[in-house]
Parts: C-alpha cells; sequence; structure tokens
C-alpha cells in the first residue's frame, strides 16, 4: 500500500464514524428492549450482543488510543500514513465485503442478558469519544504510535491501522445488527 495523506485519511474515517453514530442514534437506540435483545430465528446474536461486542473491543482499545495520542503530542509527525502489512491483514478481515465468519475471541463474547438501552448508551459515547481522538490524531504521528492488540498484547499496530480496523469492525457489526432488526420485521411486522 502506498502513503496516503493522513488528514485525508482521517477525515474519511470521521465520517464513517459519524454514520455509525446516526445509525446507533436513528435506527438502533429507540427500539424496544424485547426487539433488541432478542436472537434472529436463524441463531446468532441479538441487536444489543453486536453492540456489546463492539463495546468490548472500544473499552480495550480507546484508553490504549488516548494514552497513545496523550503521550506523542509534542512530537514531530508525518502528513502520510502509510499501513503495516499485519494492520491491512486485520483490516481487510472485518471489512463487511469480507462475507468469512470468525469466532470471537474471549473476552468479546456478549452475554445474552444485558440491559440494552445501557449497551446502546454506551456504545454512542464511545462512538463520540472515539470522534474525538480522531480530531487529536491529526496531530500526531499514526505511523509511529503503537497499540498493542487486544488479543495479543505482544502484537502492536499503527495507530492509523488501529482506527481503521476499529471502524471496519464496527461497520460489519452494525450491518450485522441491521440484518437482525431487518429479519426481525420480516417476521414479526415490526414498524
Amino acid at each position: 500500500m502506498e502513503k496516503v495523506d493522513k488528514i485525508q485519511l482521517l477525515e474519511k474515517l470521521e465520517n464513517e464514524v459519524e454514520n455509525h453514530l446516526h445509525a446507533a442514534i436513528s435506527t438502533f437506540q429507540n427500539l424496544n428492549e424485547d426487539i433488541l435483545l432478542k436472537p434472529p430465528y436463524n441463531s446468532g446474536w441479538s441487536i444489543a450482543q453486536c453492540f456489546e461486542h463492539l463495546n468490548s473491543y472500544g473499552l480495550y482499545y480507546l484508553p490504549q488510543i488516548e494514552k497513545g495520542i496523550r503521550e506523542n503530542q509534542e512530537k514531530p509527525f508525518n502528513d502520510t500514513f502509510k499501513s503495516s502489512w499485519l494492520g491491512r491483514y486485520f483490516t481487510r478481515m472485518m471489512l463487511p465485503s469480507n462475507t468469512k465468519k470468525y469466532k470471537a475471541f474471549k473476552g468479546h463474547i456478549p452475554a445474552p442478558d444485558l440491559n440494552a438501552h445501557e449497551v446502546m448508551a454506551e456504545f454512542i459515547n464511545q462512538q463520540e469519544t472515539l470522534l474525538r481522538y480522531l480530531k487529536e490524531a491529526g496531530k500526531v504521528d499514526l505511523n509511529a504510535i503503537r497499540i498493542p492488540i487486544s488479543i495479543g498484547k505482544f502484537i502492536k499496530l499503527k495507530l492509523g491501522d488501529v482506527f481503521q480496523f476499529i471502524i471496519a469492525h464496527n461497520e460489519r457489526h452494525i450491518q450485522q445488527a441491521g440484518r437482525v432488526l431487518d429479519t426481525l420485521k420480516s417476521y414479526e411486522k415490526i414498524a
């Protein structure tokens, strides 16, 4: 992959997070708790479980991102970003266009009994935090800051790769939640 303009990349990612916020608020936030907690008829996660899974990643990565940005604000930075091969690999795995299913890692498997509205509120809060960090990242080096990944702290990805992975992962599961809602609507005539 070639180097990309950092500001253009961050703006693209901000737009994606804005879309995720809009979907969470306009489509999912005000659904009845029974709908949010109902698993699809073909098995799988409920809407709330999809978002709780994302929240578990946010609970790990957002503090890591904040620390990386805070500790590197005074250092010189590049105006470009180049993904690592591992960062590209993880991001491609999570793109919704990749239809392969993956088993959730321990610590990221959501319980079925959730407070669905708290789950949605947490997701919205995390996305607002992520937006703030994307804006702050314009003043740091996306190549130099390394973030340990949640499944193996000895593996570290560039901050720019972490942003791309998280946002692709969010998109994947928001689309999954949308499919669950569509299925429930078709079976139960939900408005």
